[in-house]
């Protein structure tokens, strides 16, 4: 099946509109599911302590988060398999009662040990929304209109991540720490109502029989994620021990879930893999320290700091949007390795004051202020690209990688963070260091994404 409609011709008006009949509903969908997904992280992340002390559950407060990481692994991998051979639809039908009988059981919860298990489910069906909502409505979408879909997907995550943390704050002094959950379970069938009908019209998939054999690589692969996650809070050498066996279960397991030759940087759609897995990570590291440099070093108030991330957010969207007015193949070509290398020199930016005192604190905001838009800039590109370089009948599992490549590598990236990060001295440059060197790692690696050079 065509990721395009072939017979709509590539100048008419309504080629030219995200928006136009026949694709509103699921575009719509996709940026309500989208905004969902994204206050439900944000949100539960701002509520959790005050759900651990509700429910005496202190002790399984880094599992609450850890779960959720874990089963979306296992979600991505399977949502692989389903969206190839089954289609979009039925995978987001699937991702969707996941999701939604994750929320109402942690909404419901009478101890952390069944919300722990309720974000389980969440992390799951969140894993396999992650990939088939991108599938689904890419293959809706015309592919000319890709970088605008893939902006308005980053666009969505903005006014969740600016008034996130102050709603959910305000639901949990109302209304209690339940209602984030069910106020989220609340907007599903909304969303669902929207998305899945568009979706039925992407396609039934292959029809082959789903072969489960990826699921035991994607079960070492969670495993592996956890005990990145749990390395940073042991100490001394049993840190280092339990970070170094997880990052062995993610290496071994990536051969198998990743195409062939992700690791190395082969040419063409290895390349995509393995860049989003780096450019995720170096924001993702780099995000959670933040805070800590301009409230520890600097003497921010956390309101500002918080500004600071919201403004990071803000040019994400706007270097998302530049990207998608790009049309010519050349320009776009250019562009991939100028955003990484503009999101590096924002965290040396980011770095600058704590290498030259005199400079002002502020410094460090026009940095971030840079990451966010050299990450807008490439970060859909890839998206883009990678849907370009799969055949029909394989775009659910590349995507599938894709996610995968982002969630193994951030994992990683945020355990050696925390092997890094000194709780004593408060110092994070080890940490954006780390992330500096991911972000150029990723301008370097970037040009070949597109198989051959330019020149070829």
């Amino acid at each position: 099946m065509p990721i395009a409609n072939a017979a709509e011709p590539a100048s008419s008006p309504a080629n030219d509109a995200l928006f136009a009949p026949g694709r509103r509903a699921a575009c719509l969908g996709a940026v309500a599911l989208i905004s969902m997904l994204a206050f439900e992280a944000i949100a539960v992340a701002t509520a959790m302590p005050a759900v651990a002390a509700a429910l005496d559950g202190l002790s399984l407060y880094a599992l609450a988060f850890g779960a959720t990481l874990a089963t979306a692994v296992l979600g991505m991998t399977a949502a692989g398999q389903l969206c190839d051979k089954r289609g979009p639809y039925q995978a987001s039908l699937a991702g969707l009662l996941a999701f939604l009988a994750g929320l109402l059981l942690a909404g419901f919860a009478p101890s952390m040990g069944w919300l722990v298990l309720g974000r389980a489910l969440q992390g799951l069906g969140g894993g396999v929304l992650s990939v088939a909502l991108y599938v689904g409505v890419a293959k809706v979408v015309p592919a000319p209109l890709h970088p605008r879909l893939f902006a308005l997907f980053a666009g969505a995550w903005v006014l969740p991540g600016l008034l996130g943390p102050a709603l959910a704050s305000g639901l949990v002094t109302w209304l209690g720490w339940r209602s984030v959950f069910l106020a989220v379970a609340a907007a599903v069938p909304v969303a669902a109502a929207l998305m899945l009908p568009a979706l039925r019209r992407a396609g039934d998939g292959t029809g082959e029989a789903l072969r489960w054999g990826a699921m035991r690589w994607a079960l070492l692969a969670s495993m592996g994620a956890l005990a990145l996650h749990a390395a940073s809070q042991q100490p001394g050498l049993r840190a280092a021990g339990l970070f170094a066996a997880g990052l062995v279960m993610v290496a071994v397991a990536a051969r198998r879930l990743l195409p062939a030759g992700t690791l190395a940087a082969a040419r063409g759609l290895p390349s995509v893999v393995l860049l989003r897995g780096l450019i995720a990570a170096a924001f993702a590291s780099a995000e959670a320290f933040l805070p800590l440099l301009l409230t520890g070093h600097f003497q921010w108030s956390l309101a500002h700091a918080g500004i600071a991330l919201s403004a990071g957010a803000v040019t994400w969207s706007l270097g998302s949007a530049v990207q998608a007015r790009v049309q010519a193949e050349t320009t776009r070509r250019r562009l991939l390795p100028s955003g990484f290398a503009l999101a590096a020199a924002g965290l040396a930016g980011v770095m600058l004051p704590l290498w030259l005192p005199a400079l002002p604190s502020w410094t460090a905001l026009c940095g971030w202020i840079g990451v966010g838009l050299g990450i807008g800039l490439s970060f859909p590109m890839l998206s883009v690209l990678l849907l370009k370089l799969s055949p029909p009948y394989e775009q659910g599992a590349n995507t599938s990688a894709l996610q995968l490549s982002d969630a193994l590598t951030s994992s990683a990236a945020l355990g050696l963070a925390g092997l890094l990060f000194d709780p004593t001295t408060r110092q994070v440059l080890p940490v954006l260091l780390m992330s500096f060197s991911l972000a150029l790692a990723a301008a370097v690696i970037s040009p070949r994404a597109w198989g051959v050079s330019p020149g070829r």
